[in-house]
């Protein structure tokens, strides 16, 4: 009987058997080593959150402080016993003298000189004729405790200005200035209690 023909069994290579092992074992290597970075990578995103960014707060300005108003300083009442040559009592006596008798025309209330005040036993103004002639004729008008004193008052025509030098609260020098030579002459007038008397000439 015939015996079956056996093959010869292919020669094994020790080297290529480990060679083969060795790339199998590479490729097994690469593949865990890739699943663990995938599994690794969703593990973080999936378990660690966004950073939330909260929005910045703005803080509204502090209002300015509120600064009350002071009361309003409150004027100082006028001193009656100031000299005032506006007051009303001026233009009223000076509306009331006759007209100047040179030029037959009424005078100015606006006075050239004057220590008029409500307070003085005696006080003056000088004033001129409300006339445009060269050199009008002047003339004083005498005040006791701020009203005209209309009578009794010796002759004031010439007088073109006060001498404050020789005036007190009951005395009134009243002075004739010559603007040429500028040589003064001074009379003076004073309140006796009663009315007005002539005292003295200087200068």
């Amino acid at each position: 009987m015939m015996q079956p023909r056996r093959h010869p069994e292919p020669v094994r290579w020790p080297g290529v058997r480990v060679k083969r092992r060795f790339q199998w074992w590479c490729a097994v290597a690469v593949a865990v080593a890739a699943l663990a970075g995938c599994g690794a990578s969703d593990s973080t995103v999936s378990k660690t959150p966004e950073a939330t960014v909260a929005p910045a707060r703005t803080t509204p300005p502090a209002p300015a402080p509120t600064v009350a108003a002071g009361p309003s300083p409150t004027p100082a009442p006028t001193d009656p016993c100031a000299v005032d040559l506006a007051a009303p009592e001026i233009a009223k006596a000076v509306s009331e003298l006759p007209k100047d008798p040179r030029s037959g025309q009424p005078w100015s209330p606006e006075p050239l000189a004057g220590n008029y005040n409500e307070c003085a036993p005696l006080s003056a103004i000088v004033i001129k004729a409300n006339t445009n002639a060269d050199n009008p004729n002047t003339r004083a008008v005498l005040f006791h405790l701020g009203k005209v004193i209309p009578t009794g008052v010796p002759d004031t025509y010439g007088f073109n200005g006060i001498d404050d030098t020789a005036t007190t609260g009951d005395t009134v020098a009243l002075m004739y200035l010559n603007e040429t030579s500028k040589l003064k002459s001074v009379v003076r007038f004073r309140w006796n209690g009663n009315g007005v008397e002539l005292i003295g000439n200087t200068g």
